[in-house]
């Protein structure tokens, strides 16, 4: 098998079961990989290769015997460090958890265990996901693959890094919004953030260990990949009830029979809600537009009608700040209350902060607010197969001061809030809960990758995978970095 490390899960899968390659072999091709690139990049922060080989040697013998664990058999991966693994240290880059090590798996990691998979350590994030950077105050600072200057996003930046560089896979990111979509938008990777409550997320930090869930509503839990087919797969893996969350329904995830893109009908948009996008990503949009007409396929540039998009990122703002304000530690809820409205001046957390501490009913009255935006946005889904839109106004920025989304980007020589730029485009699913696919879409003259988000159905992820793949016919395979 030629570029392992540059293979998709699934291509890795198959030539495991197929008996072309062994785990063993595969392992040791990412650890090399990881030994090479890793320093620069900083995106694994906690690597067990011996475990992984141990395992890899066993999942040889396993299938030497004729026992296929699952799906995954052999196939290493990596996680985002928010997630609770049992044996291996979990912090989610909060210094009290710089120790912490599980006795239990969080069900996504449980799930992808069942199936074969292996583990090959945490990634990079921001301190307990609260940054569209990953800058650890326990690790430092995430780097990108396409250019060591910029930023891979957050808060699943070391993620992203980690499997545009070839460090790994396959990989479980969270996203409450936009911290799944973002970081592929930057690292070129494909990405899906599920609808609400399809995948559980129990065993995500945070909420804090030992401390209720608070974070009820818009957060989940998705994979970071290099094909929509890998997308597929480990959605299939991870989705469903656990008996731990009844939040979580048992939602079918059958999806029709894939189609043509002649036989498509697509919105699409560059603007949402006034939010300026660079040139380049505008343009990238617009021949993508064409081109999906000239196959056949109905193409209409278009926003939900009657949609306040500033309302919508208001509703979302207020809820942010009530949950997150509750699952914080009292430290980080002490800086909120008295430099948050400081720090935040932009639309969307200017309220959160503001009423982090509101009371009930203005709680119920934003989540009332928001079940209009669901059946508004569904309405208007009903008649397209996907909305598409950018993932964020530019491609990825350059390093600066951690834990300051509010600095200004400039975008077109206009100054925007860096939560306007960054999040803007990514909040609308968030605050909905439909689900959102990035697909890489084109390079800036820069060199750096340029995504582009697919919004479809709630419930109706597979079916929105269907509309992915048919769009990699028009926006490509994944591209590996130069150098890598």
């Amino acid at each position: 098998m030629n570029d392992i490390v540059f293979s998709t899960a699934t291509e890795v899968a198959a030539a495991i079961q197929a008996r072309e390659i062994s785990a063993s072999e595969v392992i040791d091709a990412f650890a090399a990989q990881i030994a090479r690139h890793n320093p620069q990049l900083n995106a694994i922060v906690t690597l067990d290769i011996e475990g992984a080989q141990q395992r890899a040697r066993e999942a040889d013998r396993a299938l030497e015997g004729g026992d296929l664990w699952g799906p995954l058999h052999g196939v290493p991966v990596t996680l985002k460090d928010t997630f609770e693994t049992a044996g291996m240290r979990t912090t989610s880059s909060y210094k009290p958890l710089a120790s912490y090590v599980p006795s239990q798996d969080a069900t996504v990691v449980a799930r992808l265990r069942q199936a074969g998979a292996i583990l090959l350590g945490k990634t990079n994030m921001p301190q307990l996901a609260g940054d569209t950077q990953s800058h650890s105050p326990l690790f430092g600072m995430a780097r990108n693959p396409w250019n060591l200057e910029r930023t891979p996003g957050g808060s699943s930046g070391g993620e992203a890094a980690a499997i545009a560089g070839g460090l790994s896979p396959l990989g479980l990111g969270s996203d409450i919004g936009g911290s799944i979509r973002l970081p592929a938008h930057f690292c070129g990777a494909f990405a899906l953030k599920p609808t609400d409550h399809l995948v559980p997320n129990r065993g995500h930090i945070p909420p804090l260990p030992g401390t209720p869930n608070t974070v009820r509503h818009m957060a989940v839990n998705g994979p970071i990949a290099r094909s929509v087919a890998d997308l597929r797969l480990c959605l299939s893996l991870i989705a469903g009830p656990d008996g731990h969350e009844p939040d979580v329904p048992p939602v079918p995830l059958g999806a029709p029979p894939a189609r043509p893109l002649s036989q498509l009908r697509l919105a699409w948009t560059d603007d949402v809600g006034g939010t300026p996008v660079s040139a380049e990503t505008r343009i990238a949009l617009s021949d993508l537009a064409g081109e999906l007409a000239s196959v056949g396929c109905s193409v209409e540039r278009t926003v939900p009608p009657d949609f306040d998009f500033r309302a919508a990122w208001q509703t979302y703002g207020e809820l942010y700040g009530a949950m997150i304000y509750s699952a914080m530690p009292r430290i980080t809820r002490i800086f909120m209350r008295r430099l948050g409205p400081l720090v935040f001046r932009d639309p969307v957390f200017r309220p959160a902060t503001r009423r982090a501490q509101a009371a009930a009913q203005q709680y119920f009255d934003a989540l009332a607010r928001r079940d209009q935006f669901i059946r508004a946005f569904e309405r208007f889904l009903t008649g397209y197969d996907a909305w598409l839109c950018p993932v964020a106004a530019v491609p990825a920025f350059p390093h600066r001061q951690p834990n300051r989304p509010d600095l200004p980007l400039e975008v077109e020589g206009e100054l925007v809030p860096g939560v306007m730029a960054t999040m803007a485009h990514s909040l609308i699913a968030s605050l909905t809960g439909h689900p959102a696919v990035v697909l890489p879409l084109a390079l800036s003259g820069e060199g750096l990758p340029i995504g582009v988000q697919v919004t479809g159905r709630r419930w109706e992820d597979m079916a929105l995978l269907n509309v992915a793949e048919a769009l990699t016919e028009i926006t490509g395979p994944f591209r590996r970095p130069p150098g890598y």
